[in-house]
């Protein structure tokens, strides 16, 4: 669809297995430079508290400014849910002992694009024990019932859940031949390049609200990180999303004030890419609107339709969620298949209907 974002991304991309993961500086630098440098786009660098009149777009993020966040709580009648989003830890490469680690993808699928780091069962039943028992960060009274998005679940709250769940989770170590050993370690830390340069790596699934010399100290006690140094640790934050489902309509648009619309993680949905596509359909429907036309949703059978579809009515609003694109939003393929063929099959289908859609909306003509 013409994506500012996609291009970017996939121009400042870096080896992270069949994942998209890039350079953040260069991918942002890109963004900037593009958007600054249109010659229909006006920035205006400064703070909005309220609703506007006008067309407008909200696109505020996970951290929308607490008064703008109580004006769309005063028009909805809803306060804001919000969630707790950690962030992984990053280590500098050259502090990696390559001697005890190795880089392989799963199943050899994209490359050597990981670091791993084996661990065996005493080592693993030690690390866990020291996750649950390390110092966390406190929380504030008004964060103490707010909830974990299940996909960013700090790793000592996974390990909380039983002694097993991390093996079976970012620790798993199947798929992955340890060169040293010919076999799949009992369980592996992963590590995933952040910068183009390659200087430096993100731990997988280790989001965490362990205290920073807490965060030190365990992480060290895996092999190959003995020495590791950090360029950032772990930390935790809110989120915050509207109940997108009880609230927008099927453009996005606030049902009580239709000159609003919603794009971006601000409306439940999780991940960079489809944060990205909600925000691009967004746009498209705006402008669609301001030219005097409707522009046809995507079909749900798409992913980009089975999103929006989720996020403006699929979803039960009483229990709305962040969600990122997984083929459950789809709609159900008639018969039954086994899982690798049932996967091509939405696939396939997904394209399909993708491509009738562009075909129809013209969207290429509009970029």
């Amino acid at each position: 669809m013409g994506s500012l974002i996609m291009r970017a991304g996939d121009k400042h991309r870096v080896p992270a297995g069949s994942a998209l993961a890039v350079d953040r500086d260069g991918f942002a630098a890109e963004v900037t430079r593009a958007i600054e440098q249109h010659p229909n786009i006006a920035i205006l660098r400064e703070r909005i508290d309220g609703l506007p009149d006008h067309p407008t777009i909200i696109a505020t993020g996970p951290l929308t400014g607490s008064k703008l966040a109580e004006s769309v709580a005063t028009e909805t009648g809803q306060g804001a849910l919000a969630f707790f989003d950690a962030i992984a830890p990053i280590v500098h490469r050259d502090s990696i002992d390559m001697d005890v680690a190795w880089m392989a993808a799963r199943w050899d699928k994209g490359g050597k694009d990981y670091i791993n780091c084996p661990l065996d069962k005493a080592q693993y039943e030690d690390f866990v024990a020291a996750l649950i028992d390390g110092e966390k960060m406190p929380f504030h009274e008004w964060e103490q019932d707010t909830p974990y998005f299940e996909g960013c679940m700090p790793i000592e709250v996974m390990a909380e859940r039983g002694p097993e769940t991390l093996r079976y989770g970012p620790m798993k170590g199947v798929g992955l031949d340890n060169p040293r050993t010919g076999r799949w370690p009992y369980a592996v830390v992963q590590l995933r390049q952040d910068n183009a340069l390659g200087t430096l790596w993100n731990m997988v699934g280790f989001q965490t609200k362990l205290k920073h010399g807490e965060q030190v100290r365990i992480f060290r006690t895996i092999p190959g990180l003995e020495n590791a140094e950090f360029a950032r640790l772990g930390g935790i934050h809110r989120n915050s999303f509207i109940n997108s489902p009880k609230l927008l309509d099927g453009e996005l648009r606030l049902k009580s004030k239709p000159n609003i619309r919603f794009a971006g993680q601000i409306t439940g949905c999780e991940g960079y890419v489809e944060s990205a596509a909600v925000g691009i359909l967004a746009a498209r429907f705006a402008a669609a609107e301001l030219r005097g036309e409707q522009l046809a949703p995507p079909p749900p059978e798409t992913a980009l339709g089975a999103l929006l579809a989720h996020i403006t009515g699929g979803a039960d609003a009483e229990t709305f969620q962040p969600m990122n694109v997984n083929f459950g939003l789809m709609p159900p393929l008639p018969g039954r298949a086994k899982k690798a063929d049932r996967k091509k099959a939405y696939t396939d289908r997904a394209r399909a209907a993708l491509a009738e859609w562009l075909a129809q909306v013209k969207v290429s003509e509009l970029a």
